[in-house]
């Protein structure tokens, strides 16, 4: 745990100076902020394609080990089943949570925002143009593999890699066992490249803060304020509500599992990628004492259907855009945009942005006007910090519930 302490201190640390440098360039520099932004996000650039290089052969070989392992078709379905209860409970309770409290806070109303130029929306409103059920369908099911790899498509890559791990568990020892043993060194040997690539992460975390702080200053958390106050107490609620339920399953042990996922925790919201401390947290749960097979197979599955932190943020924002406008939408509105969003949303982890893809394409499904993303761009980086984090706490707590339920959890940690 030393070397834990470390990371996490260092991490600390090149958050502070992070800030520090920002606000420094932000105010004595002005015209360079810029230009310097754009060089010192390299060093989270860097990180962050560091982390997306080991994501995809992770993610299959943990996945297929992981099931191929269980040989029991049985208990594939029990453990899916289970998790899948969970996913689809937590995602509708963050929904309802953000649905509650953006109606209940209303930061829309209260808050006086200028119409910003909706150029900085462009992008995304050209993203969301042609969203249907068929490019749902074909956002899950991938026409080749290669492709899903090279774009690092994590639900595509789970789709194979359930598919062929249930193969694989079906051909019996003689066929199975050598390739079994081949994934499981190639995941172990990906795990330890995750020890090297993390101690890149403060300078990773320094660089996309310093960035985001040198161009906005500090006065975006002034013009801001209500709005991302309400949005981190619906965050806070979240928290509660979660840590509450992982209380009543784990015990105490949700103690020593915080612990554990600090340092993940801290770079998930330092570099707005829960993606980014994928590999760390298969790690960290390996040792706080699930079962590996259950983690592979867990895990990569949350990361495309319990994106808790997500899931709240899209109703509170798309909510909060309707009221800028001054649109009051039904509570049968509301209630089929939550069911839109709880279909929409999934698979959007590792995907740039996508959350505010999703909710430009749900704004203008109700007749919202999808410009009113460009209101809330500034700021989205702070809040996805917030939602990154919570996806993060949310899968950490699946994976060691459904482990916990399985008999599968060591209470003296697991080997790696």
């Amino acid at each position: 745990m030393k070397g834990q302490n470390k990371l996490f201190i260092a991490i600390i640390i090149a958050l502070i100076v992070g800030v520090a440098i920002g606000g420094f360039v932000h105010i004595q520099y002005p015209e360079s902020a810029k230009p310097f932004a754009a060089n010192i996000k390299l060093l989270g650039t860097v990180f962050i394609r560091l982390v997306q290089m080991i994501i995809a052969p992770l993610v299959f070989t943990t996945l297929v080990v992981g099931i191929a392992k269980m040989s029991d078709i049985k208990m594939i379905g029990r453990v899916g089943s289970k998790a899948m209860l969970w996913f689809i409970s937590a995602s509708l309770i963050s929904l309802f949570i953000g649905l509650i409290l953006v109606n209940w806070l209303e930061p829309g109303h209260v808050t006086k925002l200028p119409i910003q130029d909706v150029a900085s929306a462009d992008e995304l409103l050209k993203s969301s143009k042609g969203f249907s059920m068929e490019d749902f369908v074909k956002h899950i099911i991938p026409k080749s593999i290669f492709e899903a790899f090279a774009t690092n498509e994590v639900l595509q890559i789970v789709v194979f890699s359930i598919m062929f791990g249930v193969a694989l568990a079906n051909l019996g020892d003689e066929y199975s066992q050598p390739v079994i043993k081949l994934f499981d060194i190639i995941a172990h040997a990906i795990l330890k490249m995750v020890g090297y690539i993390m101690w890149f992460a403060p300078l990773g975390v320094l660089g996309a803060i310093a960035a985001v702080v040198a161009t906005n200053g500090f006065e975006i958390f002034k013009v801001y304020a209500i709005y991302l106050r309400d949005f981190f107490f619906a965050i806070a609620v979240l928290w509660l509500v979660l840590l509450i339920v992982g209380y009543l399953i784990l015990g105490n042990r949700l103690f020593e599992l915080l612990r554990r996922i600090k340092s993940p925790l801290l770079i998930a919201f330092s570099t707005t990628s829960s993606e980014a401390v994928f590999p760390k947290l298969v790690e960290e749960l390996e040792r706080f004492g699930c079962n590996n097979r259950v983690v592979s197979f867990i895990l990569p599955l949350g990361y495309s259907f319990n994106l808790d932190g997500s899931m709240m943020y899209m109703t509170f924002a798309s909510i909060f855009i309707a009221q800028i406008y001054g649109i009051e939408m039904t509570v049968g509105q509301q209630i089929t945009m939550l069911l839109v969003l709880m279909l929409t949303s999934k698979g959007i982890a590792g995907v740039p942005r996508a959350s505010l893809v999703i909710i430009v394409a749900t704004c203008s499904m109700f007749g919202i006007p999808p410009e009113g993303i460009a209101l809330i761009l500034p700021i989205d980086h702070f809040c996805d910090m917030a939602r990154s984090m919570t996806n993060v706490l949310g899968n950490a707590l699946a994976t060691s519930a459904v482990s916990k339920w399985e008999g599968q959890l060591d209470n003296h940690g697991g080997d790696m």
